[in-house]
Formats: C-alpha cells, structure tokens, sequence
C-alpha cells in the first residue's frame, strides 16, 4: 500500500520481481466536495504543511491543489541548499528551526532525502568585506548557531580549486559546517508519500481558476475539477501568491522575478562544500549526480518565466570561470529558472490575513527551499491554532504598516 514502510528487507523481496511491484508512493484520490483546510500549492511548502497537519494536528481531511505535478514550481527548480546562518536574530531562529528538522527529516519521513551537510563557505574579496563578515559570523554565533572565520589560507584549503588571485582576490570567508545540500524532489516525494499515507488528498492537475468570497472569508475555490469548499485555505504558490490572493480581493507586497541556476555534465565527486561570492556573484555545489550545480543574481526584471535572460546567465558563468577556471572544460546541460516571490525587506510573510480564514506562505525569495520544513511546521501550527507560531511573529503581514522590517536582502544574496 502507498505509504508502506521502505527498508532493507523490502529492497531485497522487491529485487526479485525487477521492481515492478513497488506500490504507488501515494494515492490519486477524487476530489471531495469539502475539506476541513485546502492548501492550493503542491510544492515543498503545500506538502509539508499538510503533512504536519495531519500528522501533529490531528486535521486529516485536508486536500492539497497542485494545477501540474507535485514538486513541478520551484521546490523543483533551485540549487537544494539549507543553511541558517542569516545576520537577524527573527530569521536566524526560523531558518535553525528549519535546519534542525532537515536534519532529521530522513528519519522521520523513511526517505533518503540525500542531505550532505557538507558546510557552506561564504567567500569575500577584501579588509572591508573581510570586517562585514566578522560582524555577520559574530551574530550568527550571538544567535547560537555555528559559523566560524576563515584566514586566506583556510579557504584556500577547504577549496583548493579556488582561484585566490582572481579579479577580487580572496582574503578569507565565514562558513556554516552544518550547512549542505539535499535532494529538492526527495523532499517533495518524502513529503507527499507521507501525507497521503496520513489521510491527506494530493490532487494533480487540479488548477484554481477563481475564488467565491463573503463576509471576509473565502467560502470555496473554482477549480478544473469542480468547487471545492472549506473552513481554511492556504495559499503556497510562491510567485504566484499575488495572483491567487487577488482571486480573493487581497493585495500582497510582493513581486516576481526569476532566480536561475545552471548545471554541467556529471563528472567524479570534485566539489565537497557549498561556496559562496557575493561580490563575484556566483554559488557552486555538487549534486549527487556529479553534477557542479551553479547559482547568481536574480534577473533585473519581473516576470513569471521559468528561463531568465540571456545576460544573467552569462554573468553568472563569467563569475563561475573567474573563481574556479578549472570548470571551463565542462559542458552544460540544463539551465533553468525558479519564479521568486520577493518581499520588499526580502523576509518572507507567513500567517493570517485579512481575510479571516486565508493564511498565506509567501515573500520567501531565494530562501524558499531551506524554508521547507520549518514554513511547513509553523504554517501548520498557526491554521491549528489560528494565530501566529512564536517563530512567524516577526513575518505578518501587517509588519509593513507597523515598519517592523527584517531587512535580509545581504544574506539572501539579493538586493532588493
């Protein structure tokens, strides 16, 4: 049955038949007429949510809509990286909470969500950069969260690929051993696996054409599978929030912009950390593949696009081949683009709205996939409860009419 328990004795029964009698990972139900909560996104956020609903809440007749596939925005389309060494103390404790059960997310869910905690290695290029950090890793210690400095010479050996004497030459970094990557679509399958198996409806192909809305409350959403009505509705579309609320009369202080990423053909394990430049823009890693995945500055401009400009993408190679040039000879495969959903303080907004029974789960920018247990967590706890987890306080919404801002755009690699 979906949901069944992975381990090594089914691995070897299941060998025997050429793996042709796995189960299905999770059901493909009919939709209902009505739900206790529909979360309209079928990512990593949508999911995770759900499942913590059903799972810590006790709230089991929950639907998730996803107009596509599970997993296909951009809990699909990043560069897999957690880390929680943000500057604030707000984000810092929500992106450690978040870490915290990346860390132990493989057990809980009884999936291999290959996550390496391989350390992430911010680089800078200069005295004043050098300054900059001290202070950054300083407060991320305040915050009781690991980061260290590192001399020219540390760098230089923890990367040894690292071009020291580039355009800016390198004059040391801060890293967060406990940081790494993970495999973005285990996620989502672990996720949605585990949903389904706790009572959850995941359904596909289930696009949200319209809202009907009363009294300040949405009372159903329009779908191109029927009407679906509910007591609580979520909204986990990323760069797609301010066209959903919109469905319900709600303006959202976001815009959309594409944040691309690149990746080479596979090659042996060369790469064992994440590294970062923010003043030679570029982010690389290694995925389990063996492929150098490769990250930059967002596009300029807004769109919903999944593909980002031309000239992005070439800055992006440029800084890559300036800091490490041995990659040069490799080929690329893929390039794609994720739709960011970019706050004005670059913080994300999570929580209730003005509309008494629509929670949103937005604003998350280039930091939506290390978000992805901790937003599904507290996003879960403050539909159960109806007011704000103590993590989510900092991110209402209403923080814009009260001018309490947490401005991340240097931690998120953005300015905004």
């Amino acid at each position: 049955m979906a949901g069944s328990r992975y381990s090594g004795l089914s691995l070897l029964r299941n060998a025997w038949s050429g793996h042709r009698r796995w189960p299905r990972a999770w059901r493909d139900p009919e939709p209902r007429r009505r739900y206790d909560v529909v979360i309209v996104g079928g990512g990593g956020h949508g999911l995770a949510t759900a499942y913590y609903l059903a799972t810590r809440h006790g709230v089991k007749n929950v639907a998730v809509l996803e107009k596509s596939w599970l997993g296909g925005g951009n809990s699909g389309r990043n560069t897999q990286v957690s880390r929680s060494n943000y500057f604030y103390p707000e984000s810092g404790a929500f992106y450690e909470h978040s870490l915290r059960l990346f860390e132990g997310l493989a057990a809980e869910l009884d999936f291999n969500i290959m996550f390496s905690q391989r350390g992430i290695l911010s680089i800078c290029h200069s005295a004043h950069e050098m300054e900059i950090y001290r202070r950054w890793a300083n407060a991320i210690r305040m915050n009781g969260i690991d980061s260290r400095l590192l001399s020219r010479e540390e760098v230089k050996q923890r990367v040894p690929q690292l071009n020291l004497d580039c355009r800016f030459p390198v004059a040391g970094g801060f890293i967060q051993e406990r940081g790494g990557i993970s495999r973005h679509d285990a996620v989502n399958w672990a996720y949605a696996r585990k949903a389904s198996a706790a009572g959850v409806h995941l359904l596909q192909g289930c696009e949200v054409l319209g809202m009907e809305c009363g009294d300040h409350r949405v009372s159903a959403v329009l779908t191109g599978r029927g009407r679906i009505s509910a007591d609580r509705f979520a909204l986990c579309v990323a760069g797609h929030s301010s066209q959903l609320a919109a469905m319900a009369g709600l303006k959202l202080p976001i815009s959309t912009i594409p944040l691309q990423a690149l990746v080479t053909e596979p090659v042996r394990p060369v790469f064992d950390t994440v590294m970062m430049s923010a003043r030679i823009h570029a982010y690389v890693s290694q995925s389990d593949r063996g492929e150098i995945v490769i990250g930059g500055g967002a596009d300029l401009h807004n769109s919903y696009a999944q593909r980002g400009s031309l000239a992005t993408q070439l800055d992006t190679l440029s800084a890559l081949l300036e800091l490490l040039p041995m990659f040069g000879r490799l080929r690329m495969m893929r390039q794609w683009a994720g739709t960011c959903d970019m706050a004005p303080d670059v913080s994300p907004i999570v929580g209730q709205t003005p509309i008494e029974n629509l929670y949103v789960s937005t604003g998350w920018g280039t930091g939506g996939y290390k978000a992805i247990p901790g937003g599904g967590d507290t996003l879960a706890w403050t539909i159960a409860h109806d007011r704000p987890h103590d993590l989510l306080r900092p991110f209402q919404l209403d923080r814009f009419a009260r001018g309490t801002l947490v401005d991340e755009g240097a931690a998120s690699g953005v300015a905004h």
